[in-house]
């Protein structure tokens, strides 16, 4: 398959992420808020990530994400990231994760113009630049494969 026609769709999500983040991480453009060894991913957590690079990776995913659905905003990635919270004896129940994460995250992501207001449907999109930067990792990602 030629690189001229790869897209995000194409690859694993895992190895897109995965790979994207260490792009990130590699380039050093992302500004990644001094809070982040501090803080949870969602209220009902009760650490903060063991992996130190997790706000990479929150990005590269944020990032995926928007790409394969347009007009993302902050309460749509809250309930993207949500899950069970612990309730002890009781019935678990559905919680929503850091909407203060998914918003920093998104401004980062602007901020190297990956993504972009979408002043049409409201929330975000993705950048022309930014769909360029995820549509070569995804051709390196399925060059490396074969």
């Amino acid at each position: 398959m030629s690189s001229g026609g790869v897209t995000v769709k194409d690859v694993s999500s895992h190895a897109f992420v995965k790979a994207y983040a260490a792009y990130l991480k590699r380039t050093g453009k992302l500004e990644v808020p001094k809070w982040v060894d501090l803080v949870k991913t969602a209220p009902y957590k009760e650490l903060a990530p063991y992996d130190q690079d997790w706000f990479y990776v929150r990005a590269a995913s944020v990032a995926r994400h928007i790409y394969l659905r347009r007009g993302v905003g902050v309460g749509a990635l809250k309930k993207n990231y949500s899950g069970r919270q612990n309730r002890g004896s009781r019935p678990h129940h559905h919680a929503e994760s850091s909407g203060s994460v998914a918003r920093k995250v998104m401004q980062a992501l602007e901020k190297i113009k990956v993504l972009e207001k979408d002043s049409e449907n409201g929330g975000r999109r993705i950048s022309p630049d930014g769909q360029k930067d995820l549509d070569r990792i995804a051709a390196q990602i399925l060059r490396t494969d074969e």
